[in-house]
């Protein structure tokens, strides 16, 4: 067991292996049984690249027997910094194959972020790209490796510089008929931590997630089956693969699961999507708010094929109904909500949702054990339709962050339920999300929900994107701020604006007492809305008016 890791409960422990969420399978065990099914179909494709599963299952012992000949051990931590190419698929596999827990930085982090996820995983190792998006991650590296002692290799996928190791050479220092001999000396259970995932990181420096192998082949193969994978299943992968919706949520391990192929698409440019899409047959495709507001105002879709197209999934930030729509008529597929947290806890609509849930609701619990509390600020459960904040402890829901007893007494209760820090409204087992608990405006005391102002702003024929954010104000302490991306050729002003929505007959203090008109939105490296910088940029401004305005 690893130290700073939080078990769950015996008791609790005991119910999930009794009731079959706890299958005793290791994440490679998983990989086993697709590989043992289907050896001589296409698992992943990525450029001209196809790789099988028997290759991919060649490709990962080979990474892992040298990974294990490099000092790599079951239960050492590993800082993976990949892109979205084929060598994340294989180094992540080849870690978890061997016990090793690989810690998944994303793409733009930089020195304080991998500084903080070495020190504070006690990662032996870190692997990273040559040169990715014209950033060079290897003098990065070796800062790095100066500064922490017990960071014995750097591993570098493409050219290495002196002191690190290049993926080639890596591979070149194991024999194929060592590598039985050497992957039978990484021992570990399915209740040891297989991934550390990041927590959402927008406000501080994210907490480190142990996801066990157990709990995250439960994940992959839940989410799976709710997103209706099987082995014809062909995944488009966008956002980074290092994110929890992208990789088990579905993602990738619910594709490889169920026997699918995964398409690695090479950026996020519209039209290469969309020819993708076509010339693979892509079946379901994962995304979030800006992409898919991006798609349904673009005409280059309408150039291709995407007959094979059946899903569009959404995850990250809620898709307002009208989008949902509009998905439907404009693509002829299914959207698919994903609403959860790398911390555990995933809800999906289902492709049988009757259309009210598919249009409306945030989707539900992939698990039956899979406990969910709204309470109010007391910690009182309220009355279905009401909102509060949203509480979850099962099977897949971690009991702790890693090494970080202050976050844990903050975000879990004394029972172990996790705090999610959501705003939502319950009906059954159906949740419909209404923004983060800290994304209230508070307008003299009235509290007013970004999210249910935004989907109005949405029902504007001219908005192609709109965000609400806090404003300061010197007599309500906060005011609405709307941020709008208009259509291609379309206007608005502030004033029709404020018309369209009191049509609407939504509540005057929830009107937006600012319009702010903009080219995009700033996003995290997963392709959510940083609203924290918006809220930064309108607040400088109004600072900036009212200093103006006293000389």
């Amino acid at each position: 067991m690893l130290d700073g890791f939080t078990p769950w409960p015996e008791e609790l422990a005991d119910r999930y292996r009794a009731a079959g969420d706890w299958e005793g399978l290791r994440l490679w065990d998983m990989m086993v049984r697709t590989v043992a099914r289907f050896p001589d179909k296409v698992a992943l494709v990525a450029g001209e690249q196809r790789q099988t599963y028997a290759e991919l299952d060649r490709i990962c012992a080979r990474l892992g027997a040298a990974l294990l000949k490099q000092g790599i051990r079951p239960l050492d931590r590993v800082v993976l910094q990949l892109p979205n190419i084929p060598e994340f698929v294989h180094y992540y596999l080849a870690l978890v194959r061997i016990g090793a827990i690989p810690v998944l930085a994303l793409r733009a982090h930089r020195q304080t972020e991998v500084r903080h996820f070495i020190r504070a995983s006690g990662a032996v190792a870190y692997v990273v790209p040559d040169v990715a998006h014209k950033f060079d991650y290897r003098p990065m590296a070796a800062l790095m490796q100066q500064e922490f002692a017990d960071l014995r290799s750097v591993i570098v996928v493409g050219e290495a510089q002196a002191g690190q190791t290049a993926h080639d050479d890596l591979l070149a220092t194991v024999d194929d008929a060592a590598i039985p001999a050497l992957l039978a000396t990484a021992r570990f259970d399915a209740g040891d931590v297989a991934t550390m995932l990041l927590s959402g990181g927008t406000t501080s420096l994210s907490k480190l997630i142990p996801r066990t192998h157990q709990d995250y082949v439960l994940n992959a193969r839940l989410c799976g089956q709710a997103a209706g994978f099987n082995e014809h299943t062909v995944f488009m992968a966008i956002l980074p693969l290092g994110h929890n919706y992208n990789l088990a949520s579905p993602g990738i391990l619910g594709v490889f699961h169920a026997g699918g192929t995964v398409v690695l698409a090479p950026s996020t440019d519209t039209t290469e999507i969309f020819r993708l899409v076509e010339a693979e047959k892509v079946s379901v495709i994962a995304a979030v708010v800006p992409l898919i507001s991006a798609w349904l105002g673009a005409p280059e879709p309408d150039r291709f094929d995407l007959s094979s197209l059946r899903v569009i999934q959404n995850g990250g930030a809620r898709l307002a109904p009208e989008l949902r729509q509009r998905l439907m008529s404009r693509f002829g597929c299914k959207p698919q909500e994903i609403y959860g947290t790398a911390e555990g806890l995933i809800n999906m609509t289902r492709l049988d949702d009757p259309e009210d849930l598919l249009l409306h609701s945030s989707g539900r619990p992939v698990c039956e054990a899979d406990e969910i509390k709204v309470v109010d600020d007391n910690g009182n459960e309220v009355p279905d339709g009401e909102p509060g904040e949203l509480l979850t402890r099962g099977p897949y829901t971690i009991r702790g962050y890693y090494m970080a007893p202050d976050k844990n007494a903050e975000a879990f209760t004394g029972d172990g339920f996790y705090r999610m820090g959501d705003i939502v409204r319950k009906q059954g087992r159906n949740l419909y999300t209404e923004g983060r608990r800290k994304d209230l405006i508070n307008r003299g005391g009235e509290k007013i929900s970004c999210e249910e102002v935004e989907n109005f702003i949405h029902r504007h024929p001219a908005v192609k994107s709109a965000c609400l954010v806090a404003m300061p104000d010197p007599v309500f302490g906060e005011k609405a701020c709307a941020f709008v991306i208009p259509k291609e050729g379309q206007g608005l002003g502030f004033e029709e604006l404020v018309a369209f929505l009191k049509a609407q007959q939504i509540a005057s203090y929830k009107l937006p007492e600012r319009l702010e008109v903009v080219s995009q939105f700033p996003l995290s490296p997963v392709g959510k809305i940083l609203k924290r910088q918006l809220r930064d940029e309108i607040a400088a401004r109004i600072e900036h008016e009212a200093a103006g305005a006293a000389r």
